[in-house]
């Protein structure tokens, strides 16, 4: 078995294109090579800036091999009555380069055939590999790509080399201006290279002892925490690692070198959030922190070499931070000699979303809607409520929040506090964007909570009613991420909450305005367009899907109650006798459905028209039984009352079995419809039954 080898050399990419690039290498190389029936044992793709490495280890040298019968025309046509062959044969025998002796006759359910076996495969996997990679290459996704020179070829930086070896042999291929060889190149300053690659065994060792290079990106993200922990503990601090950052910067880097820099003492009167959102943006440097939590007055930054002067580098870092810091302080102060009064007069000449008014208009939308969340869920809140809606967007004309506008909400909340606001409207302007995204934290106070409801409802509201409604992968204005939110948000607090009187309450405060959709309609795309996302949210969390269609079946705006009931669901539907209640009350669905069609069905039956046995049964079980379920729907007790109804369903099937409900006489055909509607309301909240299928 051999060793292949394909080396992508380019100018720096940037690193939000590495992870993309390493995935769709697998996958394209995984399918090409199934494809050219060439067996592999394992492949591995390893990305740097300036490369993209793929080794394909136990590659076979040759194409499987394998016998087919290919079909040929009929022996009617292949032969004349002479028995002769004719202008068909010969082609078929000429096309499939075969001799008229090799063809056999073959007998199928249409007639009799001429067929000839052909042995495919068996080409060389150099040659197969000289075809797949530039193909392959071409085809890899990057979020922009460049042409350059004269050159047709769009790749997502220009290409600088390409290495292709199945162990000693170059794979031979020319691509845009590059064409494959065995040369590599290593880092630019530690081992630039070239260098001539004899065997793809000797690729990997050669980069890394000769070139400098680590092309792990889980050694380089390991290289960088250990050692910058190691460098931490020194002065006697902890690393603020975070994800998104790390990933980046072992993207950045090919050979990583911690440094550890020092910034003026003073900087540090300056809000944590502020210093580590300049270190973090502008420099790609990670703040560090003493064992209270309290931010120290270092930082760390990585390297993509090991300078010969490590403190001139290092007093180079420190200047460029410290204007950095410098520039967050001016802004600070600034901020903090403005009036609040005059920030929320400015909003006005900010605009939200054009045809929705001003960042003005929504905050005044927000305090009234925030009161009136606050009314429904806890009116303790109320006061508080109203005035963190009114201040929620006034951070965005603040000058801090105009450098750094990942800070929006942060600032709000620490400006807030500092100008004299209650400690819970601070704590809620911070929260106001919470959650963000599917892993991201909720908020921690239920006045955060429902800020960011009140915010995320008028947004919503606001775009179906102008019409902008997301379609396929478009949503430009994150309403997806709002539904989201909202439903997250309700779960994380069990608040009790009509989705749709939210937005209809959201709708009404935009007053009289000139929409593209008429309001109704508006907010029934948008509540079926909240159900689509709430379905997508609960099979996002592993439940069945019939499971989900029942639940959401019934009604989509008690999200909290929803839930519930999916739990209850998803727990009956693991007892023995669960199909057995779900056809039962799935038949009593389906005919109350056709027959609502047909006929109206009273609310209360006549216990006078009862004539037979399993009737009047029913009918005495139901008297107990339907007092019983209202009880727990209102006690929100769906698990008892689904066991009610596995309970109940011996005598709903005797009363199928021994009574005619679809009776000739109207009068007694609609006092047992009447039964089972009354059985089929109280069901029917719990979940649509006919959704689930046996």
């Amino acid at each position: 078995m051999a060793t292949f080898v394909l080396e992508i050399g380019s100018e720096e990419l940037p690193s939000r294109f590495l992870d993309p690039e390493e995935k769709a290498l697998q996958s394209l190389f995984s399918s090409a090579l199934n494809e050219a029936s060439l067996e592999y044992g394992g492949i591995d793709v390893m990305c740097t800036p300036r490369r993209a490495v793929t080794v394909i280890k136990a590659l076979s040298p040759v194409q499987t091999t394998r016998e087919e019968i290919v079909s040929g025309p009929p022996v009617r046509v292949a032969y004349d009555d002479s028995g002769m062959p004719t202008k068909a044969l010969k082609g078929f025998a000429q096309n499939n380069a075969c001799t008229l002796e090799d063809i056999f006759r073959v007998q199928t359910e249409k007639g009799t055939y001429v067929a000839v076996r052909k042995h495919i495969g068996g080409e060389s996997a150099v040659k197969l590999l000289a075809d797949i990679c530039p193909r392959l290459i071409a085809a890899l996704p990057f979020g922009k790509r460049m042409r350059w020179g004269t050159h047709t070829l769009a790749y997502a930086r220009p290409l600088r080399w390409i290495l292709a070896l199945v162990d000693d042999q170059v794979v031979p291929f020319t691509l845009g201006p590059i064409t494959s060889g065995r040369s590599t190149y290593g880092h630019r300053i530690h081992g630039p290279g070239p260098f001539t690659v004899n065997h793809a065994e000797d690729f990997l060792p050669l980069l890394a002892e000769q070139g400098g290079i680590v092309l792990d990106a889980a050694e380089r993200r390991r290289m960088i925490v250990n050692n910058g922990d190691t460098l931490a503990q020194q002065i006697g601090g902890r690393i603020i690692w975070e994800d998104a950052l790390l990933a980046e910067v072992q993207g950045l880097t090919e050979h990583p070198v911690p440094l550890l820099g020092d910034f003026d003492e003073a900087y540090l009167e300056v809000p944590r959030e502020v210093l580590l959102t300049s270190m973090e943006t502008h420099q790609k440097s990670f703040g560090i922190e003493n064992a209270d939590g309290k931010l120290l007055p270092h930082f760390l930054t990585v390297l993509n070499l090991t300078p010969e002067r490590m403190d001139v580098v290092k007093r180079g870092w420190e200047r460029v931070l410290r204007a950095r810091l410098e520039d967050a302080r001016f802004f600070w102060y600034a901020d903090l000699k403005e009036n609040i009064d005059h920030w929320l007069d400015k909003l006005d000449a900010v605009i939200f979303i054009s045809g929705l008014g001003s960042m003005g208009d929504k905050s005044r939308r927000l305090e009234r809607l925030c009161l009136w969340l606050a009314d429904t869920c806890d009116s303790r809140l109320s006061a508080d409520a109203a005035r963190a809606g009114r201040l929620s967007k006034a951070d965005l004309v603040s000058a801090m929040v105009g450098e750094f506008d990942t800070l929006q909400g942060i600032m709000g909340g620490i400006y807030a506090a500092r100008k004299g606001e209650s400690e819970s409207v601070a704590r809620a302007l911070r929260e106001q964007y919470l959650p963000a995204g599917p892993d991201s934290p909720l908020p921690e106070s239920p006045l955060g909570a429902l800020l960011s409801i009140a915010d995320k409802a008028d947004t919503l509201a606001g775009c179906f009613g102008m019409g902008m409604i997301p379609t396929g992968a478009a949503d430009p204005n994150g309403l997806r991420r709002c539904a989201l939110g909202i439903i997250r948000n309700i779960l994380g607090f069990a608040l009790d909450l009509d989705v749709r009187e939210v937005f209809l309450q959201a709708q009404k405060l935009y007053g009289d305005r000139d929409w593209k959709l008429p309001p109704q309609d508006a907010l029934q795309k948008l509540m079926e367009f909240f159900a689509a996302r709430l379905r997508h949210y609960f099979l996002s969390k592993g439940h069945d899907t019939l499971l989900v269609e029942a639940v959401l079946g019934t009604d989509s705006r008690d999200v909290r109650d929803c839930n519930a009931r999916l739990d209850a669901l998803a727990t009956f539907s693991k007892l023995p006798d669960y199909e057995a209640v779900v056809r039962t009350f799935k038949r009593v669905a389906n005919i109350l459905r056709k027959q609502a069609q047909k006929e109206l069905v009273p609310d209360h039956w006549d216990a006078s028209l009862l004539r037979e046995d399993a009737e009047k049964h029913l009918a005495s079980t139901l008297d107990t039984v339907l007092p019983a379920l209202d009880f727990l729907w209102n006690s929100h007790e769906h698990v008892a009352a689904l066991n009610k109804l596995a309970e109940l369903r011996p005598t709903v099937d005797t009363f199928f079995d021994k009574v005619m409900v679809m009776a000739e006489e109207a009068d007694l055909r609609c006092n047992r419809l009447s039964m089972l509607r009354q059985l089929g309301n109280r069901f029917a909240r719990l979940a649509d039954f006919s959704a689930l299928q046996m």
